[in-house]
């Protein structure tokens, strides 16, 4: 059976339960559950902890796993990026009082609090600069208050939490991260894998395109077609109203409102738009 490893708590936990359900396979009820068999689909799932995944991944222990993109990066397990999975997106970046005036080269010499050292150890090496850092498991934004670090590498989402602490953001992203399936390094995928691939693929066409649906005249067809083309092409099918056609298509979920907008100034009717549980492209 394929094993694969599933966060078991955390922001990537629920998102990634929910993504391998909506892709077929069956998941725990139970939170206490360590290890859930799905014998249909000829799986094992392992729910750990985030951080653990990749090592347990790049020794082997496991087929494949879900983890996050800077977990990966900081654990440095012998373990690669399959895929990404579209959710849990962050950034990392530097912060500091008085941080708007500062630049990388400033962090020289400076104290580093992070609960990343990997991910920051590679960044700081490839920039030439040295620095002193030091690993906190939570709450690293109060420790330039306490007197523990200068400077801060932290997940940045809105950056208010920062702001409180009296801290501001300076230089690029240090890495964006997100959710990512992953194998272990120079081994062969397993013989499963191109089916779960085709699955949560699926699951991602499908969250980000919806189906419309629409009648138009035939002399007109090709205004219509034109916006919205679909994937490969349209389908077009006879109406039993002369003259007209019915049109179905899949389009971006962001562009749907305009594409109906426009559709209907082009003199489509019976504009309808529904969405997709899952796909085969």
């Amino acid at each position: 059976m394929l094993k694969i490893a599933v966060p078991n708590k955390g922001s990537l936990a629920e998102s990634a339960t929910v993504m391998l359900r909506e892709a077929g396979y069956r998941q725990r009820t139970d939170p206490k559950d360590l290890v859930l068999v799905d014998e249909a689909s000829g799986v094992e799932f392992y729910y750990l902890r985030p951080r653990d995944i990749a090592v347990y991944v790049g020794e082997g222990t496991l087929d494949l796993g879900i983890t996050g993109r800077d977990m990966l990066l900081d654990s440095g397990a012998a373990a690669t990026e399959v895929l990404a999975l579209g959710f849990g997106g962050t950034r990392f970046r530097f912060a500091a009082p008085g941080g708007s005036a500062m630049e990388v080269a400033d962090l020289a010499g400076k104290r580093i609090a992070t609960s990343y050292p990997g991910l920051v150890r590679a960044y700081l090496s490839e920039a030439g600069v040295a620095a002193r850092l030091i690993k906190l498991d939570g709450a690293v934004e109060s420790s330039v208050r306490l007197g523990v670090a200068d400077v801060i590498a932290d997940v940045v989402e809105t950056g208010t939490t920062l702001k409180r602490a009296g801290l501001e953001l300076f230089g690029e992203a240090i890495m964006t991260s997100e959710a990512i399936l992953i194998q272990r390094s120079g081994q062969e995928p397993p013989a499963e894998l191109p089916l779960l691939l085709r699955r949560l693929g699926g699951v991602m066409t499908a969250r980000n395109f919806l189906m419309v649906d629409y009648n138009v005249p035939q002399r007109l067809l090709d205004t219509a077609c034109a916006i919205t083309p679909g994937v490969d092409s349209p389908t077009v099918s006879p109406l039993a109203k002369p003259g007209w056609v019915a049109v179905r298509a899949m389009i971006p979920s962001r562009e749907a409102q305009r594409i109906m907008d426009e559709l209907w100034d082009a003199g489509a009717e019976g504009i309808l738009v529904t969405s997709i549980h899952a796909c085969r492209l």
